[in-house]
């Protein structure tokens, strides 16, 4: 008789052993297809903190000007970039807020301005992007507003001088002779310094801190040495690789290169940690799947001796007769597959929202940028090719290593054994 259908024949007859053996099969087979789930639930939550977090390049130096900082963030490595002009100019008519401590004799009060800064977009700021300065009305200056000009003020300054969002403000150069009227798009609020005792010119102050578009500036003959230019990328790699484009550009000595990749890192490596936990999971799980199901094959085997030694005595090879169990065990996992995959389409889902929850970011400072998506746990063919054939490796092994003690049988010890 063909040992496939002997095989078929066995696991009708021996009803019990088949329900227990499927029970083991699909408890390993979900185990293991929920491990890859959430392998793939933590790659994709990967990925969506690279494009949402990022980090942060930050060069300083004295060749870097807004032509060389535009090249560098042109580079494909560049996601978007923030070029960074500071200096102070002049408010005829804006009241600025005033020092605590009594102004020394050898300042004088017609140098006061408010400091200005140039920049592309608000928001990739450092103190607005952990949130110690916060937007309170209107909207933050972006790349749109290159164009345009469009200024944010701090609460307190607009309050002092009566001004809203819609309402205009003349800035002028240092010298006086280049001038410029802007609209106020946003009001912010900057935290608050003590002073120290110390006396600060005006422009220092955080309250006295006006942000424009860069382009604006011209009228008003800033210059183009940057202070700083930031520039956002996907992942920590990538700023070593920008390095040496900054290097090739901006020479090798004379600028600063500072990475800032703690955001990404706090959000990212706990995601590592659990996709590593799932992996060992994952192969912890078929281990003792393989051993549970050895064992229970080597009781089988013993207990079925008399079996064996009489389609030994008829001439049937050892071969098949491994071959025969290996088919049971097989024909067993087959199901538990399709079970499995079953299982992991329903519950897949609400386990993985238990399991993966988004880091809390309502209660840390930083922009609604940073926060991640929320972690999705799906099913996919690949997820379930690998569970399939997992599954039928670990019937193969379960059965072909105890099935070697079936080599060495001899059909008359095997009879006439008492035991």
């Amino acid at each position: 008789m063909n040992f496939v259908k002997r095989a078929g024949l066995s696991l009708i007859a021996r009803t019990g052993k088949s329900a227990l053996l499927l029970g083991i099969f699909l408890v390993v087979c979900t185990l293991l297809l929920g491990g890859f789930m959430l392998q793939g639930a933590v790659a994709r939550q990967e990925a969506g903190a690279q494009r949402k977090i990022g980090v942060d390049v930050t060069v300083r130096g004295d060749k870097l000007t807004a032509d060389a900082a535009a090249k560098l963030g042109a580079s494909p490595l560049v996601e978007r970039y923030n070029l960074v002009l500071g200096g102070t100019s002049r408010a005829p008519g804006l009241k600025l807020l005033q020092p605590d401590a009594p102004r020394p004799p050898e300042s004088r009060s017609q140098d006061d301005g408010p400091g200005l800064t140039g920049l592309c977009e608000s928001e990739m700021l450092l103190d607005f992007a952990t949130g110690h300065t916060k937007l309170v009305d209107g909207r933050p200056i972006t790349a749109r507003d290159a164009d345009h000009k469009v200024v944010l003020i701090d609460k307190q300054l607009a309050e002092k001088n009566g001004l809203k969002v819609g309402d205009k403000i003349k800035l002028t150069s240092p010298d006086g002779k280049g001038q410029a009227s802007y609209d106020v798009v946003g009001i912010f609020q900057a935290p608050r310094e003590g002073g120290g005792g110390l006396w600060r010119k005006p422009a220092e102050l955080p309250a006295n801190q006006i942000y424009a578009p860069l382009a604006a500036l011209a009228p008003l003959s800033m210059g183009d040495k940057l202070g700083e230019a930031v520039f956002k990328l996907s992942s920590p790699e990538k700023a070593r690789v920008l390095h040496a484009e900054a290097k090739r550009q901006l020479g090798g000595d004379g600028f600063r290169f500072d990475v800032n990749d703690k955001a990404f890192r706090e959000q990212v490596q706990p995601l590592r940690k659990v996709g590593a936990f799932a992996g060992v999971f994952v192969w912890l799980i078929a281990g003792a799947g393989t051993v549970i199901l050895g064992l229970i094959v080597t009781l089988t085997i013993r207990e079925r001796r008399d079996e064996l030694g009489m389609l030994l005595s008829l001439g049937e090879k050892k071969w098949k007769l491994i071959g025969q169990h290996t088919v049971e065990v097989a024909a067993v996992a087959v199901p538990a597959v399709a079970v499995a995959a079953l299982a992991g389409a329903a519950f897949g889902p609400d386990a993985g929202a238990k399991v993966l929850t988004a880091p809390d970011t309502a209660a840390q400072p930083g922009p609604p940028t940073a926060q991640l998506p929320p972690p999705e746990m799906r099913m996919q063919s690949g997820d379930l090719g690998k569970v399939a054939g997992l599954g039928l490796g670990i019937s193969l092994v379960s059965t072909v290593i105890p099935g070697i003690g079936i080599l060495r049988l001899h059909p008359r010890s095997i009879l006439t054994d008492s035991e």
